[in-house]
Parts: C-alpha cells; structure tokens; sequence
C-alpha cells in the first residue's frame, strides 16, 4: 500500500485521459484485479481492467503500444521503459534514486518528504503524504505530453 498511489487517484486520471481522447487499460496481475475494477468503477468506466487476464507477453506488447505509462515503482514501470513507452512514475515509500526508470522518456513524481523514503509496506505515520500529495491532474499533464 505505501507504493501504490491512491486507486481514486488513477480513476480521476483514468477519466481525465479518456476525455483526453486516450484508451485507458489498466494492467496487472490476478491480484491487481479487484483495484483494477475499483478503478474502471470509479472512473466512470473510462478505462477497461484486463489485470489477470494477460500473460506477461501479452503486456509487455500492449505496454509498447501504449503512448505512455502512468505507474508506480513497479515490474511493469521497467517493461514500459524497456520497450521506450513514456512512463509516468508514482514514488511514494520507495526512492527512483535506487530503482529509476531506465529511460530518458519518463517524468518522475516523488516528494523526497522528510519520513521518505522508508521502504515499508504500509506508511509507519499512517499518512501516506508521500502518495496523497502527488495530485493526479500533474499525472495526467505529464502523461499527455508524450
């Protein structure tokens, strides 16, 4: 929870880009699924789930279709840079300073707070600032500037 940014947060950037003219598919594992739901719901349907229904090769193509990658520190963050997908990076318990995106196609969002980063799993202050405060219409500008 400390790494993933608020599932409101994405379905106001979900509904954002698809007013943006942008297909929104919201990517993950099996376990992902009910947050990738929860996301759809909320976003008004602007986006479609396919978590748990693709294999890795299968995201790793629809990744490099993709203009860009709105994402938090995670595996698929580094398979959308792979493959040169503009990422839009979420930091929030964890620091692009030891696991960066490795490419020149990407704006990173991190507050650098003076409790972060921590590296838990779930925020030791109970607060989250380090995610709740990064705003999803900054995302969103910097996903369209592809």
């Amino acid at each position: 929870p400390a790494k993933c940014w608020p599932l409101d947060y994405y379905a106001r950037a979900a509904r954002a880009l698809a007013e943006a003219g942008r297909a929104v598919w919201i990517l993950g594992s099996n376990k992902d699924a009910p947050a990738g739901e929860a996301i759809v719901r909320d976003s008004g349907r602007a986006a479609v789930n396919v978590c748990g229904r693709t294999r890795l090769e299968d995201a790793v193509d629809l990744l490099a279709l993709a203009a860009s990658a709105v994402t938090n520190d995670s595996g698929l963050m580094h398979v959308a840079a792979a493959v040169g997908t503009q990422v839009v990076a979420v930091y929030g318990s964890s620091t692009p300073a030891y696991t960066p995106p490795l490419t020149e196609r990407k704006h990173v969002f991190h507050l650098g707070l003076e409790c972060s980063p921590c590296f838990k799993r779930e925020c030791p202050l109970g607060h989250l600032r380090c995610l709740k405060e990064i705003q999803p219409d900054a995302v969103v500008r910097a996903a369209l500037l592809d």
